[in-house]
């Protein structure tokens, strides 16, 4: 059994697709970003950076309980644990590639690009610019390197697919007021279109549907999500 600790953000939701499209047993274990639960020292123990998702495998190799944090990490040890949605040899360097280049661009500047449009101060108008801008390029590279290509990597729909469909998934909030999206990248659009059709996607969207997540962004969930850029209290 897998206990997956979840929250409805893009990063949890590539794991969310992975459990359903392989069809694992997993158990939900929810944690609420905006009310803190994920600085709580139970959760810290098996994610010591305080972010969903995080799993604790307790069927893991050899028998022992393995945690994985992390989503590209998460992702790659279900691909080795399963033998699904894997690549072949000679295309693992092109995986490890395009999942670090999700991991370590297209998702974190995503991720800034909602914070300065959403949840910063105004008048921060080169910060919001040069984030918004910078998810375009990212998105222009995937849509340059998807041209005459069903998929990421190879073939087949991989995990590397499963990453992108994450952050891409929120693209209406990420390039905040275009009406579509994807209109100057058609070939992310087509990439969405292929694994929305797919029925794990609509099992994933509904990962944790039914807890009671805070919605509101009042204090408390600012210093839940901020908490650098708050003093620690005396």
């Amino acid at each position: 059994m897998i206990r997956f600790y979840f929250h409805p953000t893009p990063n949890p939701a590539k794991i969310a697709l992975f459990l359903e499209e392989a069809g694992l047993a997993y158990e939900v274990v929810p944690v609420d970003t905006s009310k803190g639960e994920q600085h709580a020292p139970e959760f810290r123990a098996i994610n010591p950076n305080g972010k969903v998702p995080a799993i604790v495998d307790t069927h893991g190799p050899g028998g022992r309980s393995v945690r994985v944090f992390d989503s590209t990490a998460i992702l790659l040890y279900l691909a080795e644990k399963t033998g699904r949605f894997d690549v072949a040899v000679e295309d693992r360097g092109e995986l490890l590639s395009w999942l670090l280049f999700i991991a370590s661009g297209l998702g974190p500047f995503s991720g800034q690009a909602v914070h300065f449009q959403y949840a910063a101060p105004d008048g921060l108008d080169y910060a919001v610019n040069r984030y918004r801008r910078e998810v375009e390029r990212h998105y222009q590279v995937l849509d340059t390197h998807l041209a005459g290509r069903d998929w990421i990597v190879g073939d087949e729909y991989s995990i590397a697919d499963m990453s992108a469909w994450g952050w891409l998934g929120r693209a209406s909030r990420v390039l905040k007021g275009a009406e579509d999206p994807f209109a100057a990248y058609p070939n992310l659009k087509r990439l969405m279109a292929a694994i929305d059709a797919r029925p794990a996607a609509a099992r994933a969207r509904a990962v944790g549907a039914s807890h009671p997540f805070k919605t509101i962004n009042d204090e408390e969930t600012k210093r839940a999500l901020f908490p650098s850029n708050y003093p620690p209290a005396a």
